[in-house]
C-alpha cells in the first residue's frame, strides 16, 4: 500500500471524481485493485482499494477472479491467503462505484466464489477489521477463516433492501443463528463471529500476518493430494446436502419473483433516494439508526 495520499479540500473537488468521506480521492479503477504474488509456498491475493474499505465494484470483482485464476495456476503456491489491505479485510458493495465500462462484460462475485469452493488448494482468509456484506460471504466462502481481535462481521444487505448476493451463511451455522445474521443486519465481533460458526481462530490484531502465515505454512506442509481429497470430501458433504440449490436460490423461480420483488421495497427506495439525494454520511445515518 502506498502513502495516503492528501485531502482534497471540498472546494477544490472535481466533478464526477469520487471522494470518500475524509477528504481523499478514490482512484479509478485498475489492474492494481486485487495484486496476486506468492512468497514461498504461500500465495497472496488481496484486494486493494483500502481507502473505501476495499468495497466490492467491477474492478475489484473482475481483477480478484484474475488473481484466483493465477493463484491456482500457480504450481509453487501450496495454500491461499485471501485478504485486504489497509485497515480491512472488505467493507461490501460499494454503493457509489464507478460505472462500468461497456466493452467489459459483467464480471461474477458467484463465480469467483466458486472458484475457492473448487480449487484443490486450501483458502484462507485473513480478516482484520470489517468483513461486511459481500466481505462476510467471501470470507465465509474460504476454507477456513482466522481473524483479528478488532474484526467485524455481518451481513448488512438487508438494512439496503436486498438480499444477500453468496448464500453460505446457513451452511456455515443453524438455522436461528442463519436467521439472526441475515434479518438482523447486525454487525458483530469476532468472538461472536467464532461462536456463529464464521471463524476457526482468533489472533491479536497485530499479530494477524505472523499468525496467518505460520497457519499457513502448517496447511502447506501436509501432503497436497491427501488435503485436497479432504477439502473435497467435506465439501461433497454439502453439496449432497443441498448446498448448490440454496447457493443457487435465483434459478428457483419462486425465489427469484420473491427476490426481485424487493426493488419495489418502499423502505429500501428511500434509503437509495437519501444516498442518491444527500449523500453517503446522511444514507448511513438513516440505515444505521435502529443498529446503534
Amino acid at each position: 500500500m502506498t502513502d495516503t495520499p492528501p485531502v482534497v479540500p471540498e472546494a477544490e473537488r472535481e466533478a464526477g471524481k469520487r471522494y470518500t468521506p475524509e477528504g481523499y480521492e478514490v482512484p479509478a479503477p485498475s489492474e492494481q485493485d486485487v495484486l496476486y504474488e506468492r512468497r514461498d509456498s504461500i500465495g497472496y491475493v488481496t484486494f486493494n482499494r483500502p481507502l473505501v474499505l476495499n468495497a466490492v465494484d467491477w474492478s475489484l470483482t473482475l481483477n480478484f477472479g484474475r488473481a484466483l485464476e493465477e493463484a491456482e495456476a500457480d504450481a509453487e503456491a501450496k495454500v491461499i491467503v485471501v485478504r485486504g489491505a489497509g485497515r480491512a479485510f472488505c467493507a461490501g458493495g460499494d454503493l457509489q462505484s464507478s460505472p462500468r465500462p461497456e466493452h467489459i462484460p459483467a464480471p461474477s462475485m458467484i463465480d469467483n466464489v466458486m472458484r475457492i469452493w473448487r480449487m484443490q488448494k486450501p483458502v484462507i482468509a485473513s480478516v482484520r477489521g470489517h468483513a461486511v456484506g459481500q466481505g462476510c460471504e467471501i470470507a465465509g466462502m474460504c476454507d477456513m477463516t482466522i481473524a483479528a481481535e478488532d474484526a467485524k462481521f455481518g451481513e448488512i444487505q438487508i438494512r439496503h433492501g436486498f438480499p444477500p448476493p453468496i448464500l453460505i451463511v446457513p451452511f456455515l451455522t443453524g438455522p436461528k443463528q442463519a436467521k439472526e445474521i441475515l434479518m438482523t443486519g447486525e454487525v458483530f465481533g469476532a468472538e461472536d463471529a467464532r461462536r456463529l460458526g464464521l471463524v476457526n481462530r482468533i489472533v491479536p490484531t497485530h499479530l494477524l500476518d505472523q499468525e496467518t502465515e505460520a497457519f499457513a505454512k502448517r496447511i502447506a506442509s501436509l501432503p497436497p493430494t491427501a488435503l485436497a481429497l479432504t477439502k473435497a470430501l467435506v465439501n461433497r458433504v454439502h453439496e449432497i446436502g443441498g448446498f448448490e440449490q440454496g447457493f443457487n436460490y435465483r434459478d428457483d423461480p419462486v425465489l427469484a419473483e420473491l427476490a426481485s420483488s424487493t426493488r419495489d421495497d418502499k423502505v429500501a427506495a428511500e434509503r437509495l433516494a437519501t444516498l442518491r439525494q444527500q449523500g453517503w454520511e446522511a444514507f448511513k445515518e438513516q440505515r444505521d439508526a435502529a443498529h446503534r
